[in-house]
């Protein structure tokens, strides 16, 4: 059996040739697999796992401390308590069979150019010279009757949108990449809110015909990108519970695991009017959006 106290020779030479990323540290050797987040710190000196669980990569999904001897009640009530696998040489055999499988295949890399993969193409297949305007679906008398508040006045805002297609690889469960899927993120350029849509559910035409007003957008594209890519990843967010049992207890913690900023692709974005239903009254305000009837964010230009 290898010792963990002595990483430069067997142990780190495994993890290397397991695929682990291996590179020595002041507090022991830290070897890191991205394709499945796993990393395996290796410490030759008793050291708190609250001293070292900075060095664990974020999105790590298994993390594991490899001790040269028991590392005593302690230390293992820490570990336990952070979702930690603690190691040492009576343990150490059992888990290497688990440390050392291979990682699992598949990667964004090039995919996008494979056959009957996901296009990261503008949003809509036809670009409509002029404005672009999706339908409203709600009238303004179902608009009155979702409102819920009493002699309301309506008027119709069309809202603008930046709109981009996109591709992600979400982590699995277990930590490697799963199956890609595509959405449309669309950035509200007044509210800087983001929203994720099926594309199937919106229709571009050239305008509307009841009267309205137009909004301007409130912030620039670059802007909008980055508002994108932060609400993709919290949408695609993956919740992992790493179970331990610690003294006869069964400890559970829940970890967050967003996409990578490499498994995420973001096509080109368009600017879109989505219009809205702003029904007002003596009881407030309800803002509603008249694609999909959900009440939303209020979104107004500046002095409306």
């Amino acid at each position: 059996m290898p010792r963990p106290g002595r990483p430069s020779s067997h142990l780190g030479r495994l993890l290397e040739a397991a695929g682990y990323r291996v590179e020595g540290r002041a507090e022991g050797t830290l070897a890191v697999r991205s394709k499945d987040h796993r990393a395996v710190l290796i410490v030759a000196a008793p050291r708190s796992p609250a001293d070292v669980e900075a060095l664990f990569p974020g999105d790590a999904v298994h993390r594991t401390i490899v001790y040269d001897d028991e590392p005593g009640a302690v230390a293992r009530a820490l570990a336990a308590d952070r979702g930690i696998e603690v190691l040492e040489p009576t343990t150490l055999g059992t888990a290497l069979g688990e440390l050392l499988l291979p990682a699992p295949s598949g990667t964004l890399d090039g995919a996008e150019d494979g056959p009957g993969a996901p296009s990261l193409a503008a949003p809509f297949a036809i670009a409509l010279e002029g404005e672009r305007t999706l339908r409203p679906r709600i009238d303004r008398e179902e608009a009155e009757m979702l409102a819920g508040i009493e002699s309301p006045r309506f008027t119709l805002r069309l809202v603008p949108f930046f709109v981009a297609a996109y591709r992600v690889r979400p982590a699995s469960p277990h930590g490697e990449a799963g199956p890609a899927v595509r959405h449309l993120v669309a950035v509200n350029a007044v509210s800087r809110t983001a929203e994720i849509w099926d594309d199937a559910e919106r229709e571009l035409v050239r305008g509307v015909p009841e009267p309205h007003q137009r909004l301007a957008p409130q912030l620039s594209e670059p802007q909008a990108e980055s508002i994108a890519v932060d609400a993709i990843r919290r949408y695609h967010t993956v919740h992992v519970d790493h179970t331990e049992q610690h003294g006869g207890a069964l400890v559970i913690e829940t970890r967050r695991i967003l996409p990578s900023r490499e498994d995420l692709k973001l096509g080109a974005f368009v600017l879109l009017y989505v219009p809205h239903w702003y029904a007002e009254s003596r009881d407030g305000r309800v803002v509603l959006d008249a694609v999909t009837g959900r009440r939303t964010v209020t979104a107004d230009a500046p002095g409306a």
